[in-house]
């Protein structure tokens, strides 16, 4: 059984790079026939939307989703639970999520994220982190919506740790709405945390012949109050992932 897990795996990884690899390439081929930045970018959206929807189906995805997915645009938030849940939220949803620095330096998937429009910032870096904002603000004044993970890391608390306060601030001052998600695996080992690297947890979560995940959509909250904006999402999210683990539990 753990061989066949293993092979599995193995078979998965080679799928998803081959999967990435191949519709990257059509983009930069294409991309030569478009000068300006903005029409790349945006056509890299796109084509990373059908990247993501077909490495579900490669990986073995099973998502129950609840609430509607937003058809506006504004400051998606969700919590962390690993490197997977952007492309959970991003199935349908046309954003720039925000990513750490060190995801621009992987093989392969640092490159797709650099043209297919991801924000990098190095957390720690006070700098870097004014420089994100206005990056995000130049993304909102293009229509587009923003995904961010507040919490700056990855858990598996079973409710959302402190949401740092940054995202938020621009959202307040810019006068767009903030809009949930909740995000959670049943197995709780396919979180990514701590020291663990990309390779041994993808092949550890991957040897499943199904993942099953939840995903809700929640309502739009519009304030002007960061303090109003911060407390009322984290507290609809922990609702949901309380709600998750009930639903899981119960089923077992």
């Amino acid at each position: 059984m753990r061989i066949f897990k293993t092979l599995l795996a193995v078979i998965r990884l080679i799928l998803f790079a081959f999967v990435t690899a191949t519709v990257y390439s059509l983009l930069l081929i294409t991309n030569l026939f478009y000068k300006h930045k903005d029409k790349k970018i945006a056509r890299g959206i796109i084509y990373r939307r059908q990247i993501i929807r077909i490495l579900h189906v490669v990986l073995g995805s099973k998502i129950t989703v609840y609430g509607k997915e937003p058809i506006i645009s504004g400051l998606i938030i969700s919590n962390h639970r690993s490197y997977f849940d952007p492309l959970i939220i991003l199935r349908n949803i046309l954003a720039y999520p925000i990513a750490k620095k060190e995801v621009e330096n992987w093989p392969l998937i640092g490159n797709v994220c650099k043209t297919t429009g991801v924000i990098f910032v190095h957390r720690e870096n006070k700098t870097s982190r004014s420089e994100t904002l206005n990056k995000v603000s130049q993304v909102l004044n293009k229509g587009f919506s923003i995904l961010n993970t507040p919490e700056g890391t990855t858990h598996i608390a079973p409710t959302t740790i402190k949401f740092k306060p940054g995202a938020f601030v621009l959202a307040a001052q810019l006068n767009i709405p903030v809009i949930p998600v909740a995000v959670d695996y049943k197995n709780l080992d396919d979180s990514w945390v701590g020291d663990d690297t990309f390779v041994p947890h993808f092949l550890r979560c991957f040897g499943k012949w199904r993942t099953e995940i939840k995903v809700s959509y929640l309502a739009p909250i519009y304030s002007g109050n960061v303090d109003e904006l911060i407390s009322t999402s984290k507290k609809q999210i922990d609702s949901e992932l309380l709600r998750f683990r009930r639903e899981w539990n119960t089923n077992n």
